[in-house]
Order: structure tokens, then C-alpha cells, then sequence
């Protein structure tokens, strides 16, 4: 009994002591900090946010301020594990210099109703260098409170070390071209410098940039020779989803894609879209979308960071109220969370789900996310639908971590798109 007793009570201590997960995901947390785009070499909103290691490579991370001045602002990394929580390793050992860096690069909005500051530096930079694979969570904070963090974003650094191959059926092993689409994920280990592929290799997979649905194999279904060979896995099938929404705000004196009207309440324009419908028994229509990404543009400029202006989109979706469910705005422009901004507010009176968001100019795909009580991940079934058809983009990531390792190495990234 006297055993038992002490089991309890190690087994409450271990509870109480444990530390919660850290919050990693990619967020804003000042309500003045608006549009955080992670771009690829060139400016490239389609490229994940993923450098090289050693390649010379860059990202460009942007964002606005709504403010009528220049704040001093700076940035620093926080190097994570495969499952994006905060590595033991100290910074010297992953870092080449300073873990600390001024935002220099800054410019005022031109000819808008709503003024702001438009921000920009690149990762990695001089100061911030890091020489180890991994991810890493950049974070912006202003330069008198580092305690302070404006607002958060994941980045990755690659070996690419182990090429990937991978496939798309939608002839799964829970349902056949009905609902699901399931990978197989051939993962080459013979230049990643990985002592045992079946044990030390975690791969990661991603469906359009969406955090709460990935998943995560721990081993592999068999080896052939050095190839780690992924398939016929449950964590393999994701729901198909449906075609992202598309709307277009980026003209304030007619209606755009999807906009019914536009009207102006000072001191911001109110673009009004059409009501959205549930889609879950309609059939598939395909439809070219950008997976949830959202492009910054005001038709008439050449310079839309700085040109386009803040106006307020109105959404609805015309649904019965889901009982005891959340629902949400998915998109790139959320963050992807599922918090008090995305969601969406049942009107009784209208019988919609109805949200206002005060976004910049441009072209933006959305779609609604259901989430049940106490869940951490969104189904599309409910108002969207899953359609075997669906054109989605899944990002494969392979990390590395042998027995004696004390942190996960980022071998190989990854991305396939269903045809």
C-alpha cells in the first residue's frame, strides 16, 4: 500500500511540475499589428516559409503597423523541436552571432484612409545566423519591452539532405474516391547522416499551411536499403476538404469578386460580401484557388504595401446554428487559430454566422472550419464538405534525432500537390 501511495503522489508532483506547451504557433498579439506575410526568395507567396541551409537564401518577413509614427522594433529566433516546443540546446550552439536584431527598414502608407507603417526585414540576416537545421519561431517585439511580442512566426531551416518522394490517391484505406486523400512518403537517408531510419526519424505532413490537422509517423511501415518507406498508415489519410473561397477587396469604387456592395462609414470602407452557403451535400466544383494564401493588392497601384488601404469585409454564412460547434475563418490571413478574431457569431435574427475583420486590400481564400468542444483541430465536413477531388498541397517534413541527440535536425522538406 505504502508503494501504491508513493506511485500517487511521484505520479501528482510529475502533473503539477510538468511544464504547458508553449504557445509556437504563428500568431499576432497587438491588435495594431496587421497583414504578417513570411515570403520566399524573389517575394514568393507560394513558397513555404523553408531556406536552405548554407544556400544563401533569404526570407522576407512584412507586416503593418496602424500607427501615424515609427516604432523602434526588433526581432529575435527561438529554436524549437519537431513538435515546435522550445529546444534545450543553448544558443551558441545553433547560432552564428547575436540573437538579436534591429528592424530598420520601414515606410509610411500613401493616400490612405486608415495610416500605418509598413515594416520588413529578412531572415536569416548579419546579426541572426543560425548554422543548425531546425525550426525556428522569429519574434518581434518593440525595442523598450522584449518582453512584449507583437507578434509571432514559423520558419524553417532545411539540410535537404534526404531527398523525398511522395504520392496522392484519393483510393484510400478508409474509403475509396469518396472523402479522403491518403500520401505515400518515400524518405532516401543515405546522405542525411541517420544511424538508424527506422527509430530516429520523425515526418511531419502538412495540409495547406493548416497547423491544428498535421500529423506525425514516428517510423516507417518497412526499410529498403537506406529509403524509409511510409504508407498504408492511418496518419497518411486526411479529410479531402473542398476548394478554398475566393473573394477580391481591392477596388473601393465597385464590387469585386464576391462583394455584393461597398459602402463608407468613417472613417473605414465596408465591403460587404455575398452570404456564403453550407456546400457539404453539393457537389464538387473545381475552382484554381491558392490554398488559404491571400495576395496584398489595390488595383490602381503599383506600390500596394504602401497604397492599399484598411477597410472592413463583412462575411456571413447563411447556416442553422451547429449545436455545441465553433465555427471559424481559415486562411493564412487568420493565422490559422482558431481564437475570439476568426470566429464566427451566430445571428439568431439573421440566421447566419456572421464576422466583421478589418483586412488589407487585396485577393484572400478562406474557408469555414468547424471545431467541437475542447478539440484543437477544424473539420471541413460540416460546412464545406470533403471531396475527394479537391485540389489540396501537403508539405512533408523530415526530422532526424538519434538516441544521443539532443535535438531535432531538419533533413528534408518536401511539397506535393494533388493533380
Amino acid at each position: 500500500m505504502k508503494h501504491i501511495l508513493l506511485s500517487i503522489l511521484l505520479f501528482a508532483a510529475f502533473t503539477m511540475n510538468a511544464a504547458p506547451p508553449v504557445d509556437t504557433m504563428t500568431g499576432i498579439f497587438n491588435e495594431r499589428i496587421k497583414t504578417v506575410q513570411v515570403l520566399g526568395p524573389d517575394g514568393d507567396i507560394f513558397t513555404p516559409p523553408v531556406v536552405v541551409l548554407g544556400a544563401g537564401d533569404v526570407l522576407d518577413i512584412e507586416f503593418d503597423h496602424l500607427a501615424d509614427d515609427r516604432v523602434y522594433l526588433r526581432w529575435r529566433v527561438l529554436r524549437c523541436d519537431a513538435n515546435w516546443q522550445p529546444s534545450t540546446i543553448a544558443e551558441t550552439e545553433y547560432l552564428d552571432g547575436f540573437n538579436e536584431s534591429a528592424i530598420e527598414s520601414y515606410d509610411f502608407s500613401r493616400g490612405t484612409t486608415v495610416h500605418y507603417v509598413h515594416y520588413g526585414f529578412q531572415f536569416p540576416n548579419a546579426d541572426i545566423n543560425p548554422s543548425m537545421s531546425g525550426n525556428y519561431l522569429i519574434q518581434v517585439y518593440p525595442e523598450d519591452n522584449p518582453d512584449d511580442i507583437w507578434f509571432q512566426s514559423r520558419v524553417m531551416i532545411s539540410e535537404q539532405s534526404a531527398p523525398i518522394s511522395a504520392s496522392v490517391t484519393s483510393r484510400t484505406d478508409v474509403d475509396y474516391n469518396d472523402a479522403h486523400q491518403q500520401l505515400s512518403v518515400a524518405v532516401d537517408t543515405e546522405r542525411a547522416a541517420v544511424s538508424d531510419p527506422f527509430n530516429d526519424l520523425t515526418v511531419v505532413i502538412q495540409q495547406n499551411g493548416r497547423a491544428d490537422n498535421e500529423t506525425a509517423l514516428r517510423h516507417p511501415l518497412r526499410m529498403s536499403a537506406r529509403t524509409a518507406i511510409y504508407e498504408h498508415s492511418r496518419p497518411l489519410i486526411f479529410e479531402a476538404g473542398n476548394e478554398y473561397r475566393r473573394m477580391e477587396v481591392s477596388n473601393v469604387n465597385y464590387p469585386g469578386m464576391r462583394v455584393e456592395s461597398v459602402d463608407y462609414y468613417e472613417p473605414y470602407y465596408h465591403f460587404n460580401l455575398m452570404v456564403d452557403e453550407p456546400r457539404a451535400e453539393d457537389g464538387y466544383l473545381f475552382d484554381s484557388t491558392q490554398n488559404g494564401r491571400f495576395t496584398v493588392r489595390e488595383y490602381n497601384s503599383s506600390q500596394s504595401q504602401l497604397e492599399a488601404d484598411y477597410v472592413v469585409v463583412h462575411f456571413a454564412l447563411d447556416s442553422p446554428e451547429l449545436p455545441g460547434t465553433m465555427v471559424f475563418l481559415d486562411g493564412d490571413f487568420t493565422s490559422r487559430r482558431f481564437d475570439a478574431e476568426s470566429q464566427m457569431r451566430y445571428n439568431a435574427s439573421t440566421g447566419r454566422y456572421e464576422r466583421a475583420m478589418l483586412l488589407k486590400q487585396g485577393h484572400y481564400n478562406y474557408q469555414y472550419l468547424a471545431v467541437p468542444p475542447g478539440a484543437r483541430r477544424g473539420y471541413t465536413a460540416p460546412v464545406e464538405g470533403d471531396k475527394y477531388q479537391t485540389v489540396n498541397e501537403y508539405l512533408i517534413k523530415v526530422y532526424a534525432r538519434g538516441t544521443l541527440d539532443r535535438t531535432d535536425r531538419l533533413i528534408g522538406v518536401s511539397r506535393i500537390t494533388t493533380q
